[in-house]
């Protein structure tokens, strides 16, 4: 697996434990068991900022792998070119016959 993938596999994943953990303070918030809120809070927090870290990692490598991407499409371009210039000297030679 990708650098990439790998972080945004692990910025889906602290985002579910973050999920859980809100849900979990919510559910001791309204028994009324602060202490308990506040823990899974803080850990939802934690979680939350590792998801945040992650994303931000794998859209940094996504950017770094996107930005040879010009030079080659610009290759590719190149070689359209190419071959579509032989297409039409061979069509012009042949005079249209395949």
């Amino acid at each position: 697996m990708s650098k990439t993938w790998e972080h945004y596999h692990h910025a889906a994943r602290d985002h579910e434990k973050a999920a859980y953990h809100f849900n979990e303070a919510a559910k001791y918030n309204q028994a009324e068991e602060r202490e308990k809120a506040a823990h899974h809070a803080y850990l939802a927090h934690g979680h939350s900022q590792q998801a945040v870290h992650h994303a931000a990692e794998a859209a940094k490598l996504h950017a770094e792998q996107h930005n040879n991407r010009p030079a080659l499409v610009a290759a590719d371009d190149t070689k359209k070119k190419s071959a579509a210039s032989l297409r039409d000297e061979t069509t012009a030679k042949t005079g249209g016959r395949s």
